[in-house]
């Protein structure tokens, strides 16, 4: 492929979908902006049909819905939550809120996944759950955490936030842990802005998911008739999003085979247009194991050391092309040594990757010009 023209192409650009300027002005007019309203039921429909999840609430964030299931699962100080280092902060934070100290595992390198291989030798009698992260939509070995997180009577919830739209064992991720999470950030394959949603799989869970969501009172059972007023029965917050945000997240969510069909060719053309260039330069491309079928959330590659990945980044900014990195450690971040601790072993794999990985541009409008200038870019870089 040859780009044409040089233009600037950013990380990410917000895609806008059909509808959706539609809907938010809908929204608008309704004259009821507040928590689930019409088009909150919508989107929440929709994410159940992808996800096969038993009851999906909207969230303010992914941020959120973490933090909800962390008062679900009535952690208390000292019980421990075994999760990957290599991951977004709010997946350890919204555990450590509840006094659940995070314990820190490595990840595989092949998919940088949690290592299913060393969660049993965390485990202790403190353990109560098992947060995975689905990195980069890339399903984490879940016959295998299914099966010790029975064995030894834990918790499993996915962090999903990578992984809408993705399968495993032709099984949608989102569906295999008590509880999962979502995130719309405008970074991530569907978005509005800022928002989330926790999809609850154990039936057990469900009510008092609803009434922590709604500041821990029974607000829900009241509007639709099933008490005559409601009150405060259990601790919770306000974590529902607007109206206006799940208008939305409707239209993306209607857009979502679209979406998905842009974002897939891109990921495609990167492994296909850059496997001669990494093989010759010695640089990892994207893994994906057999029985998984991620939903091209993100593209990257493993420079071979953390020299190589900043001139790389460099590199490519001269050229017009924003790329970035992604985690670093939680193990060894000042607030990970502070509330958690590392599993048996460290997490060398984690601080070795977290030095050498690059995100490429990935959004459904990368034209294809701007795609040609991003892989023209990366095969013109010469690894040192």
């Amino acid at each position: 492929m040859h780009a044409t023209g040089l233009t600037a192409v950013p990380f990410n650009r917000t895609h806008i979908a059909e509808n959706e300027l539609d809907y938010l002005a809908d929204a608008v007019r309704g004259r009821s902006t507040c928590g689930d309203g019409p088009f909150t039921g919508r989107a929440a429909a929709l994410l159940r049909e992808i996800t096969g999840a038993r009851q999906a609430l909207l969230t303010t964030s992914c941020t959120h819905a973490l933090e909800m299931s962390a008062l679900l699962l009535d952690l208390r100080p000292g019980d421990e939550v075994i999760m990957p280092s290599f991951t977004f902060m709010s997946t350890a934070n919204a555990f450590a809120l509840r006094g659940a100290v995070p314990v820190f595992a490595d990840c595989r390198p092949d998919t940088l996944n949690l290592d299913e291989r060393l969660i049993e030798a965390a485990i202790t009698d403190r353990t109560r759950a098992i947060v995975v992260v689905h990195y980069a939509g890339v399903a984490c070995a879940m016959d295998a955490i299914g099966g010790l997180a029975a064995r030894y009577g834990l918790a499993v919830v996915e962090d999903n936030a990578h992984g809408l739209g993705g399968h495993y064992r032709d099984r949608p991720l989102g569906s295999f842990g008590c509880m999962a999470t979502q995130s719309f950030h405008e970074t991530k394959n569907i978005q509005c802005g800022e928002a989330g949603a926790l999809l609850v799989n154990a039936p057990e869970l469900a009510e008092r998911a609803e009434v922590i969501r709604e500041k821990g009172t029974d607000r829900s059972r009241f509007f639709r008739g099933q008490v005559d007023k409601y009150r405060w029965i259990d601790i919770g917050s306000s974590y529902l999003p607007s109206d206006v945000l799940a208008a939305q997240l409707t239209a993306q969510l209607e857009s979502f085979e679209r979406i998905q069909s842009r974002r897939h060719a891109v990921w495609s053309a990167y492994h296909a247009w850059l496997a001669d260039w990494a093989a010759s330069g010695g640089v990892a491309q994207p893994a994906v194991p057999d029985g998984c079928e991620h939903p091209a959330h993100l593209y990257y590659l493993l420079l071979p050391d953390l020299h190589n990945r900043q001139a790389f980044i460099a590199h490519l900014a001269e050229r017009g092309v924003q790329a970035t990195f992604h985690y670093q450690p939680l193990h060894s971040s000042p607030a990970g040594t502070r509330y958690g601790r590392r599993a048996p072993g460290g997490c060398p794999v984690t601080e070795d990757v977290a030095d050498r990985l690059v995100r490429l541009p990935l959004f459904p409008d990368l034209g294809e010009e701007d795609l040609a200038q991003v892989i023209d870019a990366v095969r013109s870089y010469e690894v040192i």
